[in-house]
């Protein structure tokens, strides 16, 4: 929790991204994250099979599919959020910078600071305040020193697009924001961690308009700084902010299976498999 670690919070805020301006984005780097025929079942009924792919560092990925392919509950195995659901089981490889998260040598605890979520609904402690909100994680994990603590809440909040809104009250309770100042809080909670992953599971589905476009701008400038893995069924917006997408549908056996992985303009424009195109122009789903 160096003066480094504080800086690396600080973000540069960009132009929303375009569908048009991934085609021009460089050739995919180093994997943040990499799965191999990860699959998810539950009580021995399959829910989700055969994903098996690359998570490149500071790019977005969407996930899309109509529902109940399986994307929420791919998203939710790459932190461990089945560990408690009883008769879930996780099969195949989800590797975090070489470690194997579930057979690795790694703490559910690490991964989750290492790999950070943010829900549908925003989810803050209503009874706490902004600031206490911002940094509950670093309190969990044994921080005390209020220099550190208050440079954490500043810079998360900061990178959140939310400082200007609530510095002068930092001391209200969370419950006292709006719907998408909520899910941003959400959001810097989670960057307070300095992740390097950060999970989004629809997160602008129960916000008005105006707020998802701040929501998807933040997304674009937070790709500096972490790789965003987010599950959404507006292909709109996956086509604005993302840069690579996976496409998961429902087989006949019911169990949601990766169709096709590659860039967002590849699988909006040029996609291998028939069924990719026919969801992303509206025709199911």
């Amino acid at each position: 929790m160096d003066q480094e670690f504080m800086s690396k919070m600080e973000t540069k805020v960009d132009a929303p991204a375009t569908l048009e301006a991934t085609a021009t984005k460089p050739e995919r780097g180093a994997a943040a994250m990499q799965l191999k025929d990860v699959s998810v079942s539950f009580h021995g009924r399959t829910a989700v099979r055969d994903c098996t792919f690359d998570i490149t560092k500071n790019r977005v990925t969407s996930l899309i599919g109509p529902s109940g392919s399986g994307k929420t509950t791919l998203l939710r195995a790459l932190n461990r959020l089945h560990d408690l659901t009883p008769g879930a089981k996780v099969g195949g490889t989800i590797m975090l910078e070489g470690t194997d998260i579930y057979r690795g040598d790694i703490t559910v605890t690490e991964l989750r600071t290492r790999v950070g979520m943010v829900f549908q609904r925003p989810n803050p402690f209503p009874t706490m305040s902004i600031y206490e909100n911002a940094i509950s994680g670093l309190r969990f994990n044994g921080i005390k020193k209020k220099s550190i603590l208050d440079e954490a809440a500043e810079s998360s909040l900061k990178s959140a697009a939310l400082w200007d809104s609530v510095q002068s009250r930092l001391k209200v309770a969370a419950s006292n924001l709006s719907g998408g100042e909520q899910q941003r809080l959400c959001i810097a909670r989670a960057l307070a961690m300095d992740p390097e992953v950060l999970l989004m599971d629809e997160p602008t589905s129960a916000l008005d308009p105006i707020a998802t476009l701040k929501i998807e701008e933040l997304m674009t400038t937070l790709k500096e700084r972490v790789t965003v893995i987010i599950v959404t069924h507006n292909m709109q917006q996956a086509a604005r902010i993302s840069d690579d997408c996976a496409f998961l549908l429902m087989g006949e056996d019911r169990a949601g299976e990766l169709i096709e992985f590659d860039t967002t303009e590849k699988i909006f424009n040029n996609p291998i498999d028939s069924r990719t195109l026919d969801y992303t122009l509206g025709r199911f789903g």
